[in-house]
């Protein structure tokens, strides 16, 4: 089996480990209501993704 011959550096592992880090959600503001929306999803307060209705919400 092969083993490693000398240990990574601490400067080497936290090169690799540099992109490990948790981005923050990216978020747009929905153009029927103006409410702030993570990308790619369906606004939960009136339906609405890319332009048109999706999913009917019940009036409350």
């Amino acid at each position: 089996m092969a083993v490693p011959k000398r240990k990574h550096s601490n400067s080497r592992s936290g090169k690799r480990r540099s992109h490990h880090r948790i981005k923050p959600r990216q978020l747009t503001y929905c153009p029927q209501c103006s409410t702030p929306v993570p990308t790619h999803v369906v606004c939960p307060k009136c339906g609405a993704y890319q332009g048109r209705i999706v999913v009917e919400m019940e009036q409350q």
